[in-house]
């Protein structure tokens, strides 16, 4: 691929410092001037309805995260904007994984970046790992990028 071609990168994002660990790493290492760049954030409800105990309660959390994700929407899109980078933010809801995969399919990417909060195999298998189904599902590379510790 030319350094002119458009390469369409989707990137995995989930608020975490991970996340914006692994997208500060793909602008200083081999982001190009012609990339279109695909933040997708997939919120998870599971945790706060989880902890939601009455009616009322769980609409106030509701109304929060709603809130909480429209504001991390608009800082990743901010985020694009300074380091001068094209692209957009897709908010999908969804098991992450899956969402990654599909966006990844839809949008024709070419690299798909994550990051991982590099779990040990046995809490992986019970838990199950979103870089794990992304790497053994996509059909296009997949760059992981570890947490420092």
């Amino acid at each position: 691929m030319a350094e002119s071609e458009v390469r369409n990168v989707v990137i995995a994002m989930d608020g975490s410092d991970i996340a914006l660990r692994a997208f500060d790493w793909y602008v200083k290492e081999i982001h190009r001037r012609h990339d279109h760049v695909i933040f997708v954030h997939c919120p998870e409800y599971r945790a706060t309805l989880q902890s939601a105990m009455v009616e009322a309660e769980l609409a106030s959390l509701l109304v929060e995260e709603a809130e909480r994700i429209k504001s991390m929407v608009a800082e990743l899109g901010d985020k694009l904007k300074k380091a001068k980078i094209g692209g957009k933010v897709k908010c999908v809801y969804g098991t992450p994984g899956e969402v990654i995969v599909k966006v990844a399919v839809e949008e024709k990417a070419d690299l798909i970046i994550t990051g991982t909060r590099g779990l040990g195999s046995i809490r992986r298998t019970f838990l199950g790992s979103v870089s794990d189904y992304v790497v053994h599902l996509s059909n296009v590379p997949v760059l992981i990028c570890r947490h420092q510790d």
